[in-house]
Order: structure tokens, then C-alpha cells, then sequence
């Protein structure tokens, strides 16, 4: 069972220095920090299994603001998130370049946690599975990639997707591509038990429950204990 934290824009260094060395990775699970780019060495300075939140199709270019895969290796990070939803809202990011970067970091030897979910509306409008379908085709299949299903109504929101609908998106991901799946929308110590327990789930991409260390603990403990089970 894999639970990765996606730390967004929040811990610079020194923060992140000081989370990564208070957390106590419980054994029987893996657990990756995504942290921002400018903390990425403090938290690999730990130890612990970094990803970076994003990577460029490019080995490198005149793409300002970008960071590719290559550069990453360098620092030692292990992987990368792509096509957050909030990459996908805020900055324009597509299926097809989520699979760009997907498969030039795959390429490069990092892994990727590729991330897919539905809208609100289009879940009220029953389009749940086609947007799943369209967003999970163009993904390269790989033995280091991991998909994360993250309903984009459930992230930040508090709104979770039940157990049963969590299970059903996760099926419905592993009969298009055979991968892991993380479920990722408002995670936290309460719930983690119930959405880990269901049989297509193999962990969590979680959001603001990571940036506390005693909540990512108790998640990251759960998921252990369910992987011993």
C-alpha cells in the first residue's frame, strides 16, 4: 500500500525540514512527500521517498518556470505527480500533456502518480465513467506508474466520496489499466480506514491531512495496519 503526501504550496525549507524529521514512517507501508520544488532537498536530506508535484515533457527548452525530469534525477527526487487537478484548472494542463509528462518522466526512470476525477457536474450528470475512460487512455502503461482517482469535487472541499463510489471508480480504473490506484479527495484520520479497506484501493494521495504530521501519521498507520491484515 502506497500513501503519498501532496504538500501543494505550503512548507518551505525549514518547514519541511522540520515535518520530515518529527514523522516516523510506520513499517509495512510506502510513503512518498510531494513537497515544492524549492523543499525538495530538505525532505530528501531525511531520507524519505520525495516526489516532486509536476515535470516537464522536455529535457529542456525555453519552457520558464518548468523543471524536467532530468533535473529531478539529479537532486535524487523519485518520482512525480502529474495532472493534479488544480495543475488542470488553475494552469491549463490537458489529458494529452498529463500523458506527455507521464511518459517522458517514466522514460527518464522517475516514477509518476498520474491523477484523473471528475467534476461535480459532471458526476450529477452520470459522465463519471467517460471522463475516467478519457483521461485514463492516453496514459503510457508502465510498471512504475500509479494512478491516483481524486474526485475533483471532493479535494479541499471536506467532501469525501463514500467507500462504495471510491471502489466502484477504482474498478473501473484497473479494467482500463492495470496499475495501482490511490484514492486522493479530503482523506483524513477519520475516514482513511473505510476507503483503504475496499478491495481496488491501494492507498492514498493525500492533500491537507499531510501537512500535519500527527494526521499523515495516523493515516499512514492505518494503512499499515490494513496491510498487515
Amino acid at each position: 500500500m502506497l500513501i503519498a503526501g501532496n504538500w501543494k504550496m505550503f512548507k518551505g525549507p525549514a518547514e519541511t525540514l522540520a515535518f520530515c524529521r518529527e514523522f516516523p514512517p510506520p513499517d509495512g507501508v510506502d510513503v512518498v512527500v510531494c513537497p515544492p520544488y524549492a523543499s525538495l532537498r530538505e525532505a530528501m536530506a531525511t531520507g524519505l521517498t520525495v516526489y516532486a508535484q509536476n515535470v516537464h515533457w522536455e529535457r529542456e527548452g525555453a519552457f520558464t518556470g518548468e523543471v524536467s525530469a532530468e533535473m529531478l534525477l539529479e537532486l535524487g527526487v523519485a518520482g512525480s505527480l502529474v495532472g493534479h487537478s488544480e495543475r488542470r484548472q488553475h494552469f491549463g494542463e490537458t489529458d494529452e500533456t498529463a500523458a506527455w509528462r507521464a511518459e517522458r518522466a517514466l522514460e527518464a526512470g522517475l516514477a509518476v502518480i498520474a491523477c484523473v476525477g471528475e467534476l461535480e457536474n459532471e458526476r450529477e450528470r452520470g459522465e463519471t465513467e467517460a471522463v475516467l475512460r478519457r483521461q485514463v487512455s492516453p496514459l503510457p502503461r508502465h510498471e512504475r506508474l500509479v494512478v491516483a482517482y481524486e474526485p475533483v469535487w471532493a479535494i479541499g472541499t471536506g467532501k469525501t466520496a463514500t467507500p462504495a463510489m471510491a471502489q466502484e471508480a477504482h474498478a473501473l480504473i484497473k479494467s482500463l489499466l492495470a496499475v495501482p490506484v490511490l484514492y486522493g479527495g479530503s482523506v483524513k484520520p477519520e475516514n482513511a480506514g473505510e476507503l483503504l479497506a475496499q478491495p481496488d484501493v491501494d492507498g492514498a494521495l493525500v492533500g491537507g491531512a499531510s501537512l500535519d504530521v500527527e494526521s499523515f501519521t495516523a493515516i499512514c498507520q492505518t494503512a499499515a495496519r490494513l496491510s498487515r491484515s
